[in-house]
């Protein structure tokens, strides 16, 4: 089974309906006894990462995320839930994240004629455009397999490592070329 993990900062109906289009049933829930049974887990995020971590730590999700991505199922993190798969964020002030994967998360810069957040489509590795709303992003790194320029930034936009998946973008949000991102992780086998 598919489960989109309930953490009070994903865009949850839009991940379950673009699953749904492609004939695929899931579940979500924040229950991590659901979660450590799941086939393939979805880690969505919309918000900010300190409010997100709160919430992961109160219904004792962060050992359980941790837990799943260390035994190997296939996971994939949207966005905040990339995001918070790293060490550490710059927002709200500074923000310890979930350090499954080594790495920061930066603040775009203020550049003329560049607005923050980013909204709206841009191109990964100069090919295919998908839908992004963000203001912080995940530095390069070595399991970048995604990247995108914005505000003068070149920055990790895919990332996979091992079991793990996490795109900064939202597959659920950018048509076609989005549902053949999942339909992708849908038949990966790492």
């Amino acid at each position: 089974m598919v489960t989109i993990i309930d953490y009070k900062a994903g865009n949850l109906t839009s991940v379950k309906l673009a699953f749904a289009a492609l004939g695929v049933e899931t579940q979500v829930t924040a229950d991590p006894a659901v979660i450590r049974a799941a086939d393939r887990i979805i880690f969505p995020g919309v918000g900010a990462a300190a409010s997100a971590m709160a919430n992961l730590r109160e219904a004792g999700l962060d050992c359980v995320l941790k837990e799943v991505t260390a035994a190997g199922r296939p996971f994939l993190g949207i966005c905040l839930g990339m995001q918070i798969l790293f060490d550490h964020s710059e927002e709200d002030g500074g923000t310890d994240t979930l350090g499954i994967l080594p790495g920061q998360v930066r603040r775009f810069p203020d550049v003329p004629g560049c607005k923050i957040p980013q909204i709206g489509w841009n191109q990964v590795n100069d090919r295919e455009e998908y839908y992004f709303v963000h203001s912080y992003y995940v530095e390069m790194n070595p399991f970048a397999e995604g990247v995108t320029e914005y505000a003068g930034v070149k920055f990790a936009s895919c990332v996979r490592k091992d079991n793990i998946l996490a795109a900064q973008f939202h597959p659920e949000k950018s048509g076609r070329v989005g549902l053949k991102f999942l339909s992708d992780f849908l038949a990966w086998n790492p």
